[in-house]
Order: structure tokens, then C-alpha cells, then sequence
């Protein structure tokens, strides 16, 4: 009986990373190991720190795969190497912790050897961690909506944003909706980008009203919910390339526009994306030199609150907003009356 491989080093950018316990097996249905984790990461890398590299990332940590626990770290641990770099992040509890801040393949494959499946970044850089540079839109289907539905509402989407003097650059979430970055000047506060992001969400309502909704509330959902929350400080999302805990193994792959109207979401894997990569290089190339203002999203805002809509719920563990209507699901508060 052959001997258990109890490590593995690589070479990951001219750094060694070692791996340990490489055969781990953390995607059962997909037969992914942890090493397989990690090389993926390495083949990826300039993807993958294109969206995630500068910024303070959360931890996500599957220690034993898919199919069991999973927690969030924001603390890079206290053991590590000296050049893994970290940024000091500031919650509105006034708590702080050191985040890991990504800057090589070496450092992507550090984070797969602690069971960090996803990349879950800020939308702000180590340097300037009050004014985010991406303004996040976030397609969530509610249960039923098919896939088709989903694209036509990124299509109205790319409409919005183009309207208004933004690019807009999608990616498959890599579960079952589609996000689209915009890099922005870093100009505003996450309060004002959230605010634009709400105003974004309700333009895409009232030119699809059938197919796509700005409203937090389950209950009052249809469609796709445009989610402006994801803007909110402290939010992240999984970040292009990132590989997400599915039983396949599936990645947030960035798309150009005309992908988008044909893929399928389960088309990008982490067994596929290697060589999609290899063979096409990041659709996303050019997002750092389309930096966008928030000019326009922001004097819409200004009207629609004019016209009577002001700002929209808050997640429930944010301190109460001022202007911010009441946390009450809409059903509940019709029965109080």
C-alpha cells in the first residue's frame, strides 16, 4: 500500500507554497483535491487577482469539503508567511481585523491550503479602504427563474449603465445569477455607491418591471432582484475566477457581452476554466483602464427621491438608517394595521 502524500510543495510564481495533506478530497462528486485546489489558483492567477489581488479578502474555509462545515474568517491567522501582506479593516462595531490582502499566485495558493474555496473580496483596495473602485450589480433570481430570464435582465442592465456613461463587465456568479462590475473613481463613500447601486436597481425595475425587481422583501420578490445591498460596506462577493462550493466544482467566469447571450453558467468549471484561460486569456483585461464616475447614477437617485422613492432596507444586522423605511416584512406591517 503506497505511503500518504502528507505535502506537497509548489512553485507559485517563483515562490514555494507547500501544500499539506494534497489528496484531501473537497469536491466528492467533482473528485477535486485540495491540491487540485491550489494549482488551479496557480493557473489562474492573473484572472483571479485581476478581481480579488489589492483588496482585503474574507476568509471562506471548507476544511473538509463541500459537504461539511464551513466558516468565515476574517482574521488571517496569526501563523503565516512573511510576505503574505494584510490591511486593517474597520467594522461598524469599531472591532477591527487584519485581512489578507492577495498579491501573487503564492498567495492564492496559501489560501487554498487553509480550505478557502472562494475569493470573497471587498470592493475597495488595501490603500484606500473608505472609497470603494467597483460598484457591484448583483442579478439574484428568485426560485424558478430560468437562466434565460437572467440574461435578459444583464441585458437591460448593460442598457442602465451604458445610459448613464458606465461599462459594465459580467461574469457568471458561479451559482445561479450573473454579476456586473463597474470600476469606478474612487471619489465616493459606500453609503453614496450603495445609494447608486439602489438607483441602478430601480431604473432596471421600471424598464423590465416583468422580469427583474429592486424589492428586499422575499415576499414582494419576482424576477431577478437587482441587489443594491452587496454595496454596502463590509459586503463581498465571490470575485471572478473564484471557485464556488457546488458538487461541480463551478467558477464565477467572466464573460465578454456576447458570451453572456449563449453560455451556460455550468459550462465553467474548475476542471475547464484552466484551459479556457489558457486558450483565451481574462475577458476582463481591460477593467482597470474603464474607470467609470457616478455622476449620473447619483443625480438619478436624487430624482427618484424627489419623486417620493428614498432609500430602501438595509440588511438586518446594519445599525437603523436614517430615511431608511421600516424593517417590517410589508405583510406584517398591513396586519399591524
Amino acid at each position: 500500500m503506497a505511503a500518504k502524500v502528507e505535502q506537497e510543495t509548489l512553485d507559485a510564481g517563483g515562490r514555494e507554497v507547500v501544500v499539506t495533506n494534497p489528496g484531501k478530497v473537497l469536491f466528492p462528486q467533482a473528485g477535486v483535491t485540495k491540491l487540485d485546489l491550489a494549482r488551479y489558483y496557480i493557473a489562474v492567477a492573473p484572472g483571479a487577482l485581476r478581481g480579488a489581488g489589492g483588496r482585503p479578502c474574507i476568509l471562506v474555509r471548507y476544511p473538509n469539503g463541500i459537504d461539511s462545515e464551513f466558516f468565515f474568517q476574517k482574521r488571517v491567522p496569526a501563523a503565516r508567511p512573511g510576505w503574505i501582506e494584510v490591511a486593517q479593516i474597520r467594522f461598524p462595531s469599531g472591532r477591527t481585523a487584519e485581512e489578507i490582502v492577495p498579491r501573487d499566485a503564492a498567495a492564492l495558493a496559501w489560501m487554498a491550503n487553509l480550505g478557502c474555496i472562494e475569493l470573497h473580496p471587498h470592493p475597495v483596495r488595501a490603500d484606500d479602504l473608505e472609497h470603494p473602485d467597483e460598484l457591484r450589480v448583483d442579478l439574484d433570481p428568485v426560485p424558478g427563474v430560468k437562466w434565460k430570464q437572467i440574461r435578459e435582465v444583464a441585458g437591460v442592465v448593460r442598457d442602465v449603465l451604458a445610459d448613464f456613461g458606465l461599462a459594465g463587465w459580467p461574469k457568471t456568479s458561479g451559482s445561479r445569477g450573473i454579476h456586473i462590475l463597474v470600476r469606478i473613481e474612487r471619489r465616493w463613500s459606500f453609503d453614496q455607491v450603495r445609494r447608486a447601486a439602489l438607483a441602478l436597481a430601480r431604473e432596471v425595475e421600471r424598464r423590465a418591471p416583468k422580469l427583474a425587481t429592486s424589492k428586499w422583501w422575499k415576499e414582494e420578490r419576482h424576477g431577478v432582484f437587482v441587489d443594491y445591498n452587496q454595496n454596502a460596506k463590509d459586503r463581498t462577493v465571490a470575485s471572478a475566477y473564484s471557485v464556488r462550493p457546488k458538487p461541480d466544482a463551478r467558477v464565477s467566469a467572466p464573460l465578454s457581452w456576447d458570451e453572456l447571450g449563449t453560455c451556460d453558467a455550468a459550462d465553467f468549471t474548475l476542471g475547464t476554466m484552466p484551459a479556457r484561460f489558457a486558450r483565451i486569456g481574462d475577458p476582463h483585461e481591460g477593467i482597470d483602464e474603464a474607470v467609470c464616475s457616478l455622476e449620473g447614477l447619483l443625480e438619478l437617485s436624487a430624482g427618484q427621491e424627489r419623486d417620493g422613492a428614498g432609500d430602501a432596507p438595509w440588511p438586518p444586522h446594519y445599525r437603523k438608517q436614517a430615511g431608511e423605511p421600516p424593517r417590517t416584512q410589508p405583510s406584517r406591517r398591513r396586519g399591524s394595521g
